[in-house]
């Protein structure tokens, strides 16, 4: 995982105390990149920040050679005219639409489902299948009480924070 600190979710008083920190002045560039951190931390947790679903809800399933098939030039996703399997297309977009790297489904039953970490076992969190929220935390805000959560590129583009 990375250990850059702008991946890594953190609570909005240390985003801005970090930030000054770094900067040392404020902007209107400055101020609406905290609005934005602000309103990307009030969102509701949902499963699919986490792992690929489909349009209704549903967990993905990675495709057979799905690693393979990603890594060729021309399904870079990039170009919406790339060589390749619909399905492994509908997982790409299902994939970058995820906020949080690194968690795996470990169970998905009837009503829940369960995810791990793949970095740090002691980080479990289930969904609600009927309305794919959290069981355990309300907002994206409340998760930052976790010290290890990694942010995806799809959620500092949200943010407003370039990957660089």
């Amino acid at each position: 995982m990375p250990t850059d600190a702008s991946h890594k979710l953190i609570p909005m008083t240390t985003f801005v105390i970090e930030y000054y920190l770094n900067e040392g002045y404020a902007d209107l560039q400055t101020l609406s990149l905290m609005n934005n951190y602000a309103n990307f931390l009030k969102q509701p947790l949902t499963l699919g920040m986490f792992i690929p679903i489909d349009t209704n809800g549903n967990v993905l399933k990675e495709p057979k050679n799905y690693s393979i098939w990603k890594t060729l030039k021309h399904n870079d996703g990039e170009k919406n005219d790339g060589v390749g399997f619909e399905e492994n297309r509908v997982y790409q977009i299902a994939e970058r639409n995820c906020f949080f790297e690194g968690f795996d489904v470990v169970y998905n039953g009837y009503s829940i489902v369960r995810i791990l970490a793949s970095y740090n076992n002691s980080i479990e969190l289930s969904f609600n299948k009927n309305d794919l929220k959290c069981s355990t935390f309300n907002d994206i805000e409340s998760f930052t009480a976790l010290d290890e959560i990694y942010l995806t590129p799809t959620a500092l583009k949200t943010i407003g924070i370039k990957k660089g």
